[in-house]
């Protein structure tokens, strides 16, 4: 059997054909959108840790200045660097503030905080003996499993 053609003599797709693509695209972009948002957050979290390790080697210059982390010489506090207090430290939208969450004149923590699209993300440490933790269930709190900057 001949397939019809219009008085100009073109082929064109059913509305069947047409369905069928809209659905295989569809049915793509369910699959693929998950994994895209996932790799997003992993890269967010991964630049994160790259800063932290950067606030941390930050910390241990001011130790070798000072013999301390808690203050310098003249008795002023560590803070950190305005280009270590946030992730990612290009311009654009910041997705993790970087701080000192305490220090003593032998220790630090040093907490990456998410915030922004990132908030249910967890936080990010790393102590001054470089034990990094992610807590990466977002309660708060840190089991012994999440002493670590892997997935889980």
């Amino acid at each position: 059997m001949k397939k019809q053609t219009s008085s100009s003599g073109e082929k064109g797709f059913s509305l069947i054909e047409l369905m069928i693509v809209v659905a295989i695209v569809a049915i793509l972009g369910a699959v693929a959108y998950p994994s895209y948002r996932d790799s997003v957050t992993d890269a967010r979290r991964a630049d994160a840790q790259a800063v932290l390790m950067e606030a941390a080697q930050y910390m241990e210059r001011f130790y070798t200045e000072n013999n301390r982390y808690d203050e310098d010489t003249g008795g002023t506090a560590v803070a950190l660097p305005a280009q270590l207090a946030e992730s990612p430290r290009d311009s654009g939208t910041k997705f993790y503030d970087i701080a000192v969450q305490a220090s003593t004149r032998s220790t630090y923590t040093l907490r990456a905080t998410p915030k922004n699209a990132q908030a249910t993300d967890g936080f990010l440490g790393i102590t001054n003996t470089f034990v990094k933790a992610w807590d990466s269930n977002n309660n708060g709190s840190l089991t012994d499993a999440e002493r670590t900057w892997s997935q889980h």
